[in-house]
């Protein structure tokens, strides 16, 4: 635990990327090492990183998914990412995976981070292009109401993806709602969105918007329960379609466990202490049956080879089945939080061994834990930092 400590620091310290493979700075990845970048980071440079998306928040309320610096963009690749420009901030692009819905609700999750962790409650009341931070945090969640809800379930949509993922089956690259695109709602997205209220609740200081935030929340919670939780198999449905399904009509979606929307939705407070003890259970007997290493395997049993078009969404490849500790350690978050220590302790080790093993963070394994994907994910390392000081807050204390 120590020595991964030391070497998530070490890697964190180098910059806000998310990893060797990628540019941009993401959001989603920026949330989970908000935090260590705080340990080992100027305060003025963590915070600047939040500013500059609020610097590129749209007309509606809308988060990027990331930036980069304009340099750095191709501006005019056709086919490639749409680009976003800012006066505000004249010396980035942006650009907005449109799949995923969980843009705005992980800047909101990292700036209660931010806040919780510094202290700097007046950061709420910062102004960004004529709009104070607390001010802007309401108007992102507005955007998923009026953007993103339906009616019809009371739940938010996004496009289909595996899991927690950002690639539909639809196309190669498939980053980009289109025609094609089937609308779906997931457990991932919404979850995300009742930690989110959670945090905006917690930090808004007006009493009459906690009040109409906690309302929504209550009823977003009522509504998972009743359409995407399966009390019968005790597990999330993958997907509740809204224009049909991608996939074969012979296809039972259903026998997928998704691991990481699951791990989400019990740091939400959707399950029940005894549901995530089944939720643990499930997941550690979808590793023996995968012949995996850890509980940050994606999902069990994954999607067939050829349902989707990316040709890295293979079975076990990427996020169809790969083993992800950016997720699976949120598992371990989550078991931490429930009290549930000793599972905690020794699901954590397989993930910190490899690490050690591998001489740094990598982005994915192999079931056979092979590291692929991007190498110094900084995801990865702010999820472990984060669970072996959740660890060591409960060895401090226990029993006091």
């Amino acid at each position: 635990m120590e020595q991964v400590d030391s070497m998530a620091r070490a890697v964190v310290r180098t910059g806000f990327n998310a990893g060797d493979g990628y540019g941009e700075v993401w959001i989603r990845d920026y949330n989970t090492f908000i935090e260590l970048s705080m340990e080992v980071l100027p305060d003025e440079q963590v915070r600047r990183n939040l500013d500059i998306f609020w610097g590129f928040q749209g007309a509606t309320g809308d988060i990027v998914d990331g930036f980069i610096d304009i340099r750095k963009a191709d501006l005019n690749n056709v086919g490639g990412y749409k680009y976003r420009l800012s006066e505000t901030e004249p010396d980035y692009a942006a650009h907005k995976n449109t799949v995923e819905t969980d843009h705005e609700t992980s800047l909101i999750q990292a700036i209660y981070k931010y806040v919780k962790k510094s202290g700097n409650t007046a950061y709420l009341q910062t102004e960004v292009a004529g709009k104070t931070v607390i001010d802007r945090m309401e108007w992102a969640l507005e955007y998923l109401f009026n953007e993103k809800f339906n009616e019809r379930y009371g739940l938010i949509t996004g496009a289909t993806t595996a899991d927690w993922g950002d690639v539909q089956p639809e196309h190669y690259w498939g980053v980009e709602i289109d025609a094609n695109t089937h609308y779906c709602i997931d457990i991932y997205d919404n979850a995300m969105l009742v930690m989110a209220l959670n945090n905006f609740i917690e930090l808004t200081g007006d009493a009459d918007k906690a009040a109409r935030w906690t309302k929504v929340r209550d009823e977003l919670k009522q509504n998972i329960r009743q359409h995407l939780w399966d009390s019968e198999r005790q597990k999330f449905i993958p997907h509740l379609y809204l224009n049909g399904s991608p996939f074969p009509e012979k296809f039972d979606e259903n026998k997928i466990y998704y691991h990481g929307g699951t791990a989400v939705a019990i740091l939400a407070g959707i399950l029940t202490d005894d549901e995530t003890r089944e939720a643990n259970r499930r997941m550690l007997e979808n590793v023996k049956k995968a012949h995996a290493q850890t509980i940050g395997l994606t999902m069990y049993p994954t999607y067939p080879a050829g349902y989707f078009k990316g040709p890295g969404m293979y079975p076990y490849g990427y996020q169809n089945g790969g083993d992800w500790t950016w997720f699976g350690a949120r598992m371990i978050h989550a078991l931490i939080e429930r009290g549930m220590i000793a599972e905690a302790y020794d699901e954590l080790q397989p993930m910190l061994a490899r690490i050690i093993e591998n001489q740094g963070f990598n982005e994915w394994y192999t079931p056979a834990g092979e590291p692929m994907g991007s190498g110094t994910f900084r995801g990865e390392a702010g999820v472990l930092y984060k669970a072996n000081e959740m660890l060591r807050t409960w060895a401090q204390t226990a029993g006091k």
